[in-house]
């Protein structure tokens, strides 16, 4: 069973592997046939090296500005929602609200990760494509 400690130490590490530089960090909050999904619909990025690749294409550098602010919505079993706040840049030229559904290993590395992100002046449905 995992608990809202082991959530926020993972968040913590999540959050200083992306600062960091390279990818070795994320062998410590990931499993090696980790599955990684950008949105509920998406194909998953499986696998330690397939994120980690992902992970640098993604991101500007460890030297990136950005900020970071996480609330743990529940935990249950092994899964974990999270509501994150991500703002890019100073002044921030880039933000989204994301959900994350996470399901964490007795170890607390993630198993499997699933983004819901939102954007500003986005759309949140599909528009009606039948008229």
């Amino acid at each position: 069973m995992i608990d809202r400690a082991m959530v926020s130490r993972w968040l913590a590490d999540y959050e200083a592997a992306w600062r960091a530089p390279g990818t070795e960090g994320l062998a410590g909050i990931f499993t090696d046939d980790a599955s990684y999904l950008h949105s509920p619909y998406a194909e998953p990025v499986v696998g330690l090296d397939a994120i980690s690749l992902m992970w640098d294409q993604e991101r500007d550098g460890p030297g990136e500005i950005f900020t970071l602010a996480t609330e743990i919505v529940a935990v249950d079993g092994t899964t974990a929602v999270v509501r994150a706040e991500v703002r890019y840049g100073d002044p921030v030229h880039q933000e989204y609200r994301d959900l994350w559904v996470m399901r964490l290993g007795s170890d607390g590395r993630c198993r499997w990760f699933e983004e819901w992100p939102y954007w500003p002046e986005r759309p949140y449905q599909v528009p009606d494509l039948s008229s």
